[in-house]
């Protein structure tokens, strides 16, 4: 066969997978690069074979995209595979993949039965007729059933004797303003709880004035502006809970409504989503370019939901139908395949914790209706198994302004639908230290924050319901375990929880270097460290959350002297808008292990500043966390001309600083660190309250924070040597006798509690990373 020409991958694109690797799921999730700059007309053949001459092969054929997960699990082996397009006889180049034993067998259902055993009555999403009446007949001996009475109180009543909101207002002069679009979609979202509650509500307790009231709430909804500014290119995040209040509404009030107000509302919600479909796989195209977060989410929150709603309607017409089919079941392929592009096999997400919230609280209402309605779980994938992982781990109960990347709630402890999803995976896996999380969650914090983060975005008395009703009860049951080392390979972050489960007493500190650089929600900060402990934040993410995009976001919280990190003469990594240069600006951590009371931790972030430091080579950090209790570490920077290196750390305190050393006192712990080596000499430290750069309108009213940096002199090598010691107020602080040997083999000796971990240079001064001892 002739040889297809094949396109090339680049930064952003998806990649030609499996290529050589052993996967860890069964059958292999295959994709390859789209063949035009456009999926119209063109469908894909796949095949794959036991051995390289396809001899005994299997084929798919009209594979509409350039993603595929086949129909059935493969016999462990060793497999070949290649594609095609359609009417064309060439070829692609042959690939390999290894299927071990152990994969987790998670196959798809083909196209033509994959809603086979679904019940094509309304309503569809969430309970179906006969859940319903299996729901009302459990109310009669349990008025609080599910926690029903519940959501009737606090959800339900709300609205029983409330109007419909107005139709949001167009930005003025239709530039947008933070403050604005955070209240028009808040408006949409009360649209859609209005709808949704009092329609659940009157189905179930069979009251027909509050299914009146959706159904008024309905066709005013029905007749906002499509083209105005709560469509998806005004408002992307109005569009999301319009269309989804329709299709609920739809669904739920179905037979309630005319055949004339079911025409209407097919109409308009065809638009909508028409509108994000559009954007998903025409425009944006996130088979091909990954990175498009909002993209990604609306798969969950309008294309899975509404297109459920429609799926099949005699009233829409055979072509619609057809459509609407065809976009379900691509965002149902693209979970089975693609997804997700923020993670992998070890559940990270990296976009940082609050967008984990949001992409899982999403993902997890669509994945619940398939499984519901169509019979396709997606929890038995590996990343679903794993991903409360990423919380548990990555942004433990007890902290605050510990942890990465874009975060609504920035300053609070982690949030109450944090908790929630959490649980929703402890439901699904059995996992225990899930369940203990959001019990946590809810033990120091009873009442739900109705903050724009919650009030714009969830109703937690339906959404516990509907997990009560699909999960029943599930308290803690056993002994949660938990694992000090966690690293995420998937997405280059490393967290380090002594004690977690001992609030007064825990040590949580955090580091990332990401094979993700600063794209979407992530910042400069590969090599970045965060430290919380005994209760305090310490060494903190700083900065506010404003809004995406403004000044203190782009001029100060995406920027690396933001963070616990370095500058090279001034400069951090690259941390502008440019996607294909977020890509760039990656980092990797090497190596993570541990050793008689010693954990170790080494990663480089040399690419992420070399947009700004070109002819930087090596940006090394490396960090001893030793005997339970205290953190060593080293920097490494070398560049072909003599470099300053400014080291930066931040608070919600002012620093004491002498001479070598700085302090800091907060109200349950302190923090005593040390510059014990600085290779080339320190220039002195300062501090700072002052957000540099950042437009001080924005910031009007805030609490100071600060800012500390220690300066070296220049050289083509740095290396600077770090003491940070943590520990709880009132209690003995830990003495360290250090030793500095000027001779042959010299090295740095800290002595504590009787045990003595070193640091070793060699005769020249030189550190060198082979030459640690544990």
């Amino acid at each position: 066969m002739d040889r297809l020409l094949e396109p090339k991958e680049s930064l952003l694109s998806v990649k030609y997978r499996p290529d050589g690797e052993t996967v860890y799921e069964n059958p292999p999730r295959f994709c390859w690069m789209p063949e035009k700059d456009t999926d119209e007309g063109i469908s894909y053949f796949l095949e794959y074979s036991g051995n390289p001459e396809f001899s005994d092969s299997r084929r798919a054929e009209d594979i509409p995209y350039n993603f595929y997960t086949p129909e059935e699990a493969f016999a462990p082996g060793i497999y070949y595979w290649r594609y095609g397009v359609t009417g064309k006889e060439a070829v692609s180049r042959v690939r390999m993949v290894i299927v071990p034993e152990e994969a987790a067998k998670t196959p798809l259902p083909g196209r033509a039965v994959r809603y086979r055993t679904a019940d094509m009555s309304h309503p569809r999403l969430w309970l179906n007729q006969k859940q319903i009446a299996e729901f009302k007949e459990a109310l009669k001996t349990d008025p609080d059933y599910c926690g029903f009475a519940a959501f009737c109180r606090d959800s339900v009543e709300t609205y029983e004797n409330a109007s419909f909101v107005k139709e949001p207002l167009p930005y003025p002069n239709n530039k947008k303003v933070i403050s604005q679009w955070r209240q028009n979609y808040t408006t949409c979202q009360q649209a859609l709880t209005f709808i949704r509650s009092l329609a659940v509500g009157g189905r179930i307790a069979d009251r027909k004035d509050w299914m009146e009231k959706a159904k008024e709430g309905l066709m005013e909804l029905a007749a906002w502006n499509v083209e105005g500014p709560t469509c998806r290119d005004y408002n992307d995040e109005c569009s999301f809970r319009v269309a989804y209040a329709l299709a609920f509404g739809y669904d739920w009030l179905y037979e309630l409504l005319t055949e004339e107000e079911k025409e209407v509302i097919r109409r308009v919600l065809f638009l909508r989503i028409k509108q994000v479909a559009d954007h998903v796989i025409i425009e944006s195209r996130i088979h091909l370019s990954l990175y498009d977060s909002h993209a990604v989410r609306s798969l969950s929150s309008v294309l899975t939901p509404c297109c459920i709603a429609l799926l099949d309607e005699e009233g829409l017409g055979a072509e619609k139908r057809a459509i609407v089919r065809g976009w379900l079941d691509y965002a149902i392929e693209y979970f089975s395949t693609i997804y997700t592009p923020w993670g992998g096999e070890d559940g990270g997400w990296a976009e940082g914790v609050k967008y984990w919230e949001s992409g899982m609280a999403f993902v997890i209402e669509a994945m619940n209706t398939l499984k519901s309605f169509a019979g396709i779980d997606f929890y038995k994938r590996p990343f679903f198994k794993k991903t409360g992982d990423f919380l548990l781990y990555c942004n433990p109960v007890d902290t605050r302004r510990a942890s990465f990347c874009d975060q609504s709630n920035l300053g609070k402890y982690p949030g109450h639908k944090a908790a929630f999803n959490i649980r929703q995976f402890g439901g699904a896996s059995g996992n225990p230290a899930y369940q203990w999380y959001f019990e946590q969650v809810f033990k120091r914090e009873p009442e739900i924050d109705m903050d724009f983060f919650n009030a714009g975005w969830w109703d937690f008395a339906f959404d516990d319901m509907v997990y009560r009703h699909d999960y029943g009860d599930t308290s803690l049951t056993g002994t949660p375990e938990f694992d000090t080392v966690k690293w995420f390979r998937d997405t280059g972050w490393v967290a380090i929880n002594e004690k977690m489960d001992d609030f007064d007493n825990h040590i949580f500190f955090l580091t990332k270097s990401s094979p993700y650089g600063c794209v979407s929600h992530s910042h400069g900060d590969q090599n970045g460290i965060l430290l919380h402990a005994y209760g305090e934040p310490l060494l903190i993410e700083s900065g506010y959350y404003i809004g995406f995009r403004s000044s203190m976001h782009l001029d100060w919280r995406r920027q690396t002297r933001s963070t616990n990190n370095i500058l090279i003469d001034g400069q951090g990594q690259y941390a502008g808008m440019d996607k294909v240069k977020q890509l760039h600006a990656v980092g990797q951590v090497e190596e993570v292990r541990e050793k008689d009371g010693v954990v170790y931790i080494r990663e480089n972030a040399a690419q992420a500043y070399q947009e700004n430091v070109p002819d930087v080579t090596d940006v090394t950090r490396e960090i001893y966390f030793v005997d339970h209790s205290y953190f060593v570490v080293v920097d490494t920077v070398e560049a072909g001309h003599p470099v300053s290196v400014d080291f930066t750390l931040h608070s919600l305190a002012s620093f004491e600083i002498s001479e070598n050393q700085f302090a800091l006192s907060m109200e349950k712990a302190e923090l005593e660190g040390r510059f014990v080596y600085v290779s080339s000499g320190m220039e002195g430290i300062t501090q700072t309250d002052v957000f540099e750069g950042v437009n001080q309108e924005e910031i009007q009213g805030l609490d100071r924070q600060w800012h500390l940096t220690m300066r070296t002199g220049k050289a083509g090598r740095q290396v600077i040597i770090t003491l940070l010691v943590p520990s709880k107020k009132g209690q003995e602080k830990p003495v360290f006798v250090m030793k500095d040997d000027q001779g042959q083999g010299a090295g740095f000796y800290f002595q504590h509690d009787g045990r003595t971990f070193s640091i070793q240079l060699d005769g020249s001064r030189r550190y060198e990373r082979s030459s640690h001892v544990f």
